[in-house]
């Protein structure tokens, strides 16, 4: 034991003492339930001093309104249901994990995974793990929902820990999130907001916006955050969990020849559906198509989720009556139904956490937080790389609060880009250097919906796994992340490379 002792390295022992202060954060519900406390007091303190956000573009001043007031009462009172059904995540949750449940246990996913990676070279995974996750913003948030526990089952198959596939993937497709070599709607969303702030840029600037601006800036980070991960997964968290052992068996990667037709039954079924899917969307004047025929952003992106559905529910359904698994039509609801008791966690925690972020929103804290923060930014009259470095810190700690990349770039954009079109600096540059706070803290923000449904997936493999665990193993993939992100960033600036097509550091 003393020399297991002394083998520790500094890293070793400062992620030791991160996961023992991590096992002193309470259970997800009464952490939310001391956190909505502590807003009802805050806003309550900070409105009887009478403070109020000036928000470019508003006519008026927004002020910070009291939890504990007769407004703020009623205001609970009287949508304390809506707050809890109307919750953004809970719809996209519940419905993705009703099929993905599904479809793992009519045992598709698992002998997919198998016959695809059961017998895959160890080494790889970790990084081909890392490199999926990292262009998983194409799927927008679904994505998080999606490949970690495929990622999971992917390391079960080829013997190694499932945990470190899942909390690796998680952490990758959250901190890399605003990276990838494919444009999807988050560059469509970032560039409209981008776009109206430039309206508000002193006379006699000129500033054009598009949708790809950010593509070489996006793309590099795609590709380089992955080896990052991968190291992560396979040298640092994957050794901290300790061995592992398969209750299945060591190396479950032999099919029955019925599984093994399943497999490529449905695996095909999903490619001809999905080659369907893309074809319409692609097609001139598809109804699938924005309304000036554009593909970002269009109805074929904002119906990823029921695309996604119908998908698992095909592949789940055709490899069951293959395999076996689905005998009758009784065995499709009873195995949602199963995926349902599993999710009963998940949906007593957003009971109070709905009712906090509602608040929350509605006090107007987190806009006072955020334009505060801009304002004070742009007081300082900071120029240079340090200027966009601090903004990068700035968008970092918001995104612990302001978990919508949209919301959060609504607010800051207004304030940041004229600021810094003054100085000189190209709109795309700008949102550029927001994308790296976008992602950066999303795995580690305990007002992230989405760390709770990996917490859920986590106690399958390790029951006992508390929150400050997660967030603690999750916590590992920051400062790495965030170092990336920065080199990336500062490439660009000192070397004067374009961070998307016609966009440049400078105008």
């Amino acid at each position: 034991m003393d020399t297991a002792r002394t083998r520790k390295t500094p890293l070793d022992r400062v992620f030791t003492g991160i996961e023992r202060l991590g096992t002193k954060i309470p259970e997800p519900f009464f952490l939310f339930l001391y956190l909505l406390i502590a807003l009802a007091l805050v806003t309550t303190t900070v409105a009887a001093f009478g403070l109020t956000i000036e928000v470019p573009g508003k006519p008026e001043p927004i002020p910070v309104r009291a939890v504990l007031s007769t407004e703020g009462l009623v205001w609970f009172l009287t949508n304390f249901v809506d707050n809890f059904i109307s919750f953004p995540p809970l719809g996209t949750v519940l419905a993705m994990m009703l099929v993905v449940g599904f479809a793992e246990r009519t045992g598709y996913l698992t002998s997919a995974v198998t016959l695809a990676f059961g017998r895959a070279p160890r080494w790889l995974l970790p990084y081909a793990v890392a490199f999926v996750a990292c262009q998983a913003h194409v799927m927008s948030d679904p994505s998080l929902i999606v490949i970690p526990p495929l990622a999971a089952l992917m390391f079960k198959a080829a013997g190694r820990h499932p945990v470190a596939g899942l909390i690796g993937a998680f952490a990758c497709g959250a901190t890399g999130y605003a990276g990838g070599v494919l444009v999807g709607s988050l560059d469509g969303l970032l560039e409209g907001i981008t776009e109206k702030a430039t309206q508000i840029a002193p006379v006699g600037i000129e500033v054009h916006t598009h949708i790809a601006m950010n593509y070489f800036f996006a793309a590099t980070a795609g590709l380089l955050l992955p080896l990052v991960g991968g190291f992560l997964i396979d040298r640092v968290l994957e050794p901290r969990l300790g061995p592992w052992t398969n209750p299945d068996g060591e190396h479950a990667t032999e099919l029955t020849p019925q599984q093994r037709r399943g497999v490529l039954r449905a695996t095909a079924l999903l490619i001809a559906y999905a080659a369907l899917a893309f074809g319409t969307w692609l097609a001139p004047s598809s109804f699938l198509r924005g309304e000036t025929g554009t593909l970002v952003p269009s109805p074929f992106l904002d119906s990823i989720v029921p695309l996604i559905i119908i998908a698992f529910l095909l592949a789940g359904l055709t490899y069951g009556l293959t395999a076996g698994t689905v005998t009758n039509r009784s065995d499709v609801p009873r195995m949602m139904t199963e995926t349902v008791k599993d999710m009963a966690g998940y949906i007593v925690f957003i009971f109070i956490a709905a009712q906090f972020i509602a608040l929350f929103t509605w006090s107007n804290l987190g806009t006072l937080i955020a334009v505060g923060a801009a304002d004070g930014l742009r007081a300082a009259h900071l120029t240079g790389f340090p200027a966009i470095i601090v903004m990068v810190l700035l968008a970092t700690v918001a995104n612990l609060f302001i978990t919508s990349g949209s919301a959060l770039w609504s607010l800051l954009a207004p304030v940041m880009i004229p600021a810094f079109t003054i100085l000189g600096y190209d709109p795309a540059f700008i949102q550029a250097a927001y994308r790296i706070g976008d992602s950066t803290t999303q795995a580690v923000s305990p007002l992230n919906a989405y760390v709770y449904i990996l917490l859920s997936v986590n106690r399958k493999y390790e029951p006992e796994t508390q929150l400050g665990t997660l967030l603690a193993r999750l916590s590992v993939f920051v400062l790495p992340f965030f170092a990336m992100w920065l080199l990336i960033l500062a490439t660009f600036y000192f070397f004067d490379l374009p961070v998307g097509p016609g966009s440049g550091i400078r105008l």
